[in-house]
């Protein structure tokens, strides 16, 4: 009997052992965890939506917003949609709402204490009770390194490296849009550079490039919202106008004309000669390919009538 007590004291004191043990190992193990999310770059948040409260955001958070962001958040529930990028509101009110994809990554803008935004791609968990949303958790990670070498490419991808402008693909793409999804008046102009041949022969290609930036920027600075422009090859632009009048169009082609007159009247050395020819249509679906054939025509037109000018 005495033998089986003196076991069973054994038993329980190793028992016991092995669970202060496992219990000083589990909070060795907390500790361990909670400090990678204290010292990680990505910001953890527990936010409880009842109370629209932040349980905890990781430190991080200040690194990339500026020092008093959690304090803020605390005392004012309102502030992450203060800061909130107003492209992006939407989305977080349908964030805190249930109503999105919680599957899907979060793309988002946040307003740093400078003023200036910075982006985050979010992994959000939405905890629910009695079908409710209760809590969302997750992990947003600072983007804007990637974000900014995504412009860069596309920058890049988009436009004529000798002028800054638009280049023939971002014309297709957008002409493209134009003629099978988007149905609106629309205008082409073309542009062609008369007498580049001539001034690269006679000058140099250097003169021949400046040539070509003074065109540019001489038409370029026509754009807008509406209006686009593009080197679509060495010495041929286009002008693309969308949701405009024609006459808008017909003050546009007479207001670069006037701008032409004053280059050339302050220019020492290489003078701008340009022939123009411009097309319209109430509706673009299906009618950009006759569109941009009939503004060539009109330019080739105007070509040959400021030859026939010239030679009488």
């Amino acid at each position: 009997m005495k033998v089986t007590v003196i076991l069973l004291l054994v038993v329980i004191v190793v028992l016991l052992v092995g669970f202060l043990y496992g219990k000083l190992k589990w909070k060795r193990n907390y500790q361990t965890i909670f400090q990678l999310i204290e010292s990680s770059k990505d910001v953890v948040y527990y936010y409880e939506v009842s109370t629209m409260k932040f349980k905890y955001i990781s430190p991080s958070i200040e690194t990339f917003l500026g020092k008093g962001v959690i304090e803020e958040a605390d005392l004012n529930p309102y502030a992450p949609f203060e800061r909130v990028h107003p492209d992006d509101y939407e989305t977080l009110v349908h964030k805190v709402s249930g109503e999105m994809d919680y599957s899907e990554i979060l793309i988002q803008r946040w307003r740093d204490n400078d003023g200036n935004y910075r982006w985050f791609e979010e992994y959000a968990t939405p905890i629910y009770e009695n079908g409710q949303l209760v809590v969302i958790q997750g992990i947003m990670r600072n983007i804007d390194e990637k974000v900014k070498l995504q412009q860069e490419l596309e920058y890049r991808i988009h436009h004529d490296p000798l002028t800054g402008i638009y280049n023939r693909e971002y014309f297709e793409m957008k002409f493209e849009e134009l003629n099978k999804k988007i149905n609106v008046p629309v205008a082409l102009v073309v542009c062609d550079v008369d007498g580049l041949k001539y001034v690269n022969d006679h000058f140099g290609h250097k003169a021949g490039d400046e040539l070509i930036k003074g065109v540019a920027a001489l038409i370029n600075q026509y754009s807008s919202d509406a209006i686009s422009v593009a080197r679509i090859g060495g010495d041929e632009f286009i002008i693309m106008v969308t949701n405009q009048s024609e006459n808008l169009v017909q003050h546009l082609v007479s207001e670069i004309h006037k701008d032409i007159e004053k280059y050339n009247a302050n220019s020492l050395v290489v003078t701008i000669k340009m022939s123009i020819g411009y097309s319209y249509a109430s509706g673009s679906v299906g009618q950009m390919e006759g569109l941009f054939s009939q503004a060539d025509k009109n330019m080739y037109s105007d070509k040959r009538s400021r030859k026939n000018c010239v030679l009488t």
